[in-house]
């Protein structure tokens, strides 16, 4: 069996601007939201905090959630970000220095 691990992850702005993505090597995708080389949305609006994410052993699996979140009303995505991470924390420096999150 695959140790592979798909990810769906929500970013946000200081200002608090929401994005949901997923990926399949999350360290190097925080790193690219911080360092603006990722698409143009997260760059313009500085959405750079790593405030939640959640892995999945199959690919489909974090496509059907990153949907799934992507269709709620923005308090059900605060909601979610603050049953685990009440003070937003920015998790991305945990995750890329930790390589977690990364492809196995």
């Amino acid at each position: 069996m695959s140790k592979r691990r798909y990810y769906t992850y929500i970013m946000a702005s200081r200002s608090g601007v929401l994005y949901v993505g997923m990926t399949n090597n999350l360290a190097r995708r925080v790193r690219e939201h911080k360092q603006k080389e990722a698409d143009s949305f997260t760059a313009r609006y500085n959405v750079t905090r790593l405030v939640w994410y959640r892995a999945f052993p199959r690919p489909q699996d974090a496509i059907a959630a990153e949907k799934k979140i992507k269709g709620w009303l923005r308090e059900k995505k605060i909601a979610l970000i603050e049953k685990e991470n009440a003070g937003w924390t920015d998790l991305g420096p945990e995750v890329m220095e930790s390589g977690h999150g990364g492809a196995v």
